[in-house]
Formats: structure tokens, C-alpha cells, sequence
């Protein structure tokens, strides 16, 4: 059973239908590079205090859910 994410929304009006944190104009993907840049999840709560710890958590755990799913390859022009 897929664990619903109910921190991630994604609404065509809000940054461009990319995932957001609970509709705010913070993306998923932003949350990611802080944290790949080498922020810990205590430093990103202290920059952004409007996000929560469920949510790093939760970015973290949508990404993975993504990083899993099977696509087809994209192949080179010419290919």
C-alpha cells in the first residue's frame, strides 16, 4: 500500500504545478538542494521556520517514491 503524501500538493496555480510543501510556494525540489548542499534538516527548519519536520521527511520519502518509479528511457536525437 502507497503511503499518501498529504504534505506534497501540487496545484497547476502555485509555481507551476510543481510539488510544493502543503501549497506554499516552497518546491520539493528546493527543499532538495538545500539538503544536497549539505544543510542539515535542523538548519533548513531554522532558515524556512514555516516548514516543519514532517516535511523535510516527507520531501525526502516523495523523492525516493519518484527515484523508484520505472520510465522508459529517453534515447539521444539520431539514436
Amino acid at each position: 500500500m502507497i503511503r499518501p503524501f498529504n504534505r506534497i500538493t501540487i496545484k497547476p496555480e502555485v509555481c507551476m504545478g510543481q510539488p510544493t510543501i502543503r501549497g506554499m510556494r516552497i518546491t520539493v525540489a528546493f527543499v532538495l538542494k538545500l539538503l544536497a548542499s549539505g544543510m542539515t534538516h535542523e538548519e533548513v527548519l531554522k532558515a524556512y521556520p514555516e516548514l516543519e519536520k514532517e516535511d523535510i521527511l516527507q520531501t525526502i520519502e516523495y523523492a525516493a517514491w519518484l527515484a523508484g518509479e520505472y520510465h522508459h528511457p529517453i534515447h539521444a536525437y539520431g539514436e
